[in-house]
């Protein structure tokens, strides 16, 4: 069985696959760059019209299908983690975390984006409220003697 941490890092990474799809396909500049870049060699004139010209529509829809299953998958594992979890802010605070790292990975990897320091900070202080969350044990609440016996 899989603990609602993990459900949450997932939902995290769902999220952050979300925001990347929205940024890869659905910016007109960079769905015609990826089409010169990958298509250069098909690039050639076809009445007047390129390649590019005309499959920037199909990449707009691959985008927009990408980033409704993003978002289905990671509200998907946002409501497992919230039914695994002992209380809710483990689990959105374990999904915003895994939200940050992911998508600082995946902007590295694909966009050679750098993070500032203040980032770095705040991801830090992120992790640290995290721990203690994780840390912590929820608290049984005693019953009183008058409802006990009902």
């Amino acid at each position: 069985m899989i603990s609602g941490s993990i459900y949450a890092l997932l939902a995290g990474f769902w999220g952050a696959g979300a925001s990347l799809s929205a940024k890869l396909f659905l910016s007109a500049y960079f769905r015609k760059e990826m089409c010169v870049a990958w298509l250069s060699d098909w690039t050639e004139v076809h009445d007047g019209v390129t390649v590019c010209e005309w499959l920037h529509i199909p990449l707009w829809l691959l985008g927009g299908g990408l980033l409704f299953s993003c978002n289905a998958f990671m509200w998907t594992f946002f409501s497992k983690a919230l039914r695994h979890c002992s209380f809710s802010a483990r689990a959105t605070l374990t999904t915003t975390t895994g939200n940050f790292i992911s998508s600082a990975v995946l902007g590295r990897m694909i966009f050679g984006e750098t993070q500032t320091i203040m980032w770095w900070a705040g991801i830090f202080f992120t992790l640290c409220g995290l721990l203690v969350l994780h840390g912590t044990t929820p608290q049984a609440i005693p019953l009183e003697e008058g409802k006990k016996d009902q």
